[in-house]
């Protein structure tokens, strides 16, 4: 790589990721006042360790995500499939639909969202924002799980049934465990967009149930404090744990290194 490019290449990843460091940095900061600099301390930390309201949201962003993620995971991977092995009425407009969903803006997803629950009188608070992050998420599971498919055998599958082998025996032998390492990147790609968001869980969120980036938004209103920053870099080395372990699993998963299940 020339030193053109490869200037270019940390400068960019400088504007990225300066502004996190600043808060990484800050979040160590002695004073009370995160713009003076009065020594490094975990404090703010301990503080944060002791703080009740926002372990409770953060407990409430934990089941919200695992149980979306789990269910985009469930509905987007069965859409995946069936664009995949089924040809029937509709299904370009479908793919199409699930783009559109994918590129649109996230407020205006949030108002629809937002028309649907009160249209089908849901309660705002966990199933609202289960509905909303389930729509958000399903979209980025059945693309990138189809895509996926698409560098299989489809003969494999003619194999199968020749040989007797039922729908059910295909999904649950073949199929899911020739994907599984893009399954498993889709979960945690869909946990860390629900954990991450805030427009749409903005809209349709209620006053019991209350979750984290809520709760950082609803703080950073009132001041930006060194328990905010201390919060926030928590989040964002978990976020980077997320993308970093879905990442490995599809470079694994495309070198071979990890087989398929028999």
């Amino acid at each position: 790589m020339s030193k053109l490019k490869l200037s270019y290449l940390c400068t960019v990843l400088l504007i990225l990721y300066f502004p996190i460091i600043v808060l990484i940095v800050f979040s160590l900061n002695n004073s009370t006042y995160s713009l003076d600099w009065h020594g490094f301390s975990f404090r703010w930390y301990a503080a944060l360790w002791k703080n009740y309201e926002i372990w409770q949201a953060a407990w409430h962003s934990l089941v919200l995500g695992v149980i979306a993620a789990s269910s985009a995971t469930l509905l987007g991977g069965l859409t995946a499939i069936n664009f995949y092995r089924y040809q029937f009425a509709g299904r370009s407009y479908l793919q199409m639909s699930l783009i559109t969903a994918l590129i649109a803006p996230d407020i205006m997803l949030a108002i629809a969202l937002l028309v649907l629950c009160k249209t089908l009188h849901i309660s705002f608070g966990f199933a609202s924002l289960l509905c909303a992050h389930i729509t958000l998420c399903l979209p980025f599971v059945a693309i990138s799980i189809h895509n996926s498919l698409k560098t299989c055998d489809k003969n494999i599958f003619e194999a199968a049934k020749d040989l007797g082998a039922s729908e059910f025996t295909l999904l649950t032998t073949i199929t899911v465990p020739m994907i599984w390492p893009q399954i498993a990147a889709a979960w945690l790609l869909s946990f860390t967009l629900s954990l991450d968001d805030i427009v749409i869980s903005y809209f349709v969120s209620g006053p019991k149930f209350d979750i984290l980036p809520l709760k950082i938004y609803a703080l950073a209103r009132l001041g930006v404090k060194p328990e905010l920053n201390a919060l926030c870099s928590i989040m964002f080395c978990l976020t980077i744990l997320l993308v970093l372990g879905a990442h490995w699993l599809q470079q694994r998963h495309q070198t071979g290194k990890i087989p398929y299940a028999t």
